[in-house]
């Protein structure tokens, strides 16, 4: 774990073991107030974390599958595909709710080009059922795109840093979504 440190999101009011390399998207470009964004300097593969408005969803992974086909749609995907989806049980001890892991694919149009890149999503919903929101914390992995192609092996080092980031997920202000 000595690749990972704690860091601070949303000025503290939760925090997540992520991959120290990681880089503060706002650093070099404008992020909504909703959101977290987080580059790897070495490749293409994002995190974000958003506070969205609950989904009037009951079934957890049915809201999971809805906020995966809304990205989807914001995405201008060509296809979505969802291959797992489970629940990860919080056994820690504080409140954060247990999330909701999603995996899928999406076909997605970059730069104008007619066909899509491959990219894995990788999901994680934590519903905030007594403030009606939902978090979102999601990875986005292009497998193919114009810049080459990931391998199986980067996507597997990814989706560890996605596990590590969702499992140790913990909020540590309610207030934030006052």
């Amino acid at each position: 774990m000595s690749n990972y440190a704690q860091r601070d999101l949303f000025g503290g009011a939760i925090v997540a073991l992520l991959p120290s390399k990681l880089i503060d998207a706002s650093d070099i470009r404008q992020v909504p107030d909703t959101q977290e964004v987080l580059l790897f300097p070495d490749s293409d593969i994002s995190i974000i974390l958003e506070i969205l408005q609950r989904v009037d969803h009951p079934d957890h992974a049915d809201a999971a599958r809805f906020h995966f086909e809304s990205l989807a749609h914001d995405n201008d995907a060509l296809s979505s595909t969802v291959h797992q989806v489970n629940i990860v049980p919080n056994d820690r001890g504080d409140n954060t709710p247990s999330p909701v892991v999603l995996y899928g694919t999406q076909i997605v149009p970059k730069f104008n080009r007619a066909t899509g890149d491959d990219v894995r999503i990788l999901l994680a919903l934590y519903r905030v059922e007594d403030k009606g929101i939902d978090l979102v914390l999601t990875m986005n992995v292009p497998m193919q795109n114009a810049s080459g192609t990931s391998t199986e092996q980067a996507f597997n080092a990814a989706k560890e840093n996605f596990d590590t980031a969702a499992r140790s997920l913990r909020i540590e202000y309610f207030g934030l979504f006052a």
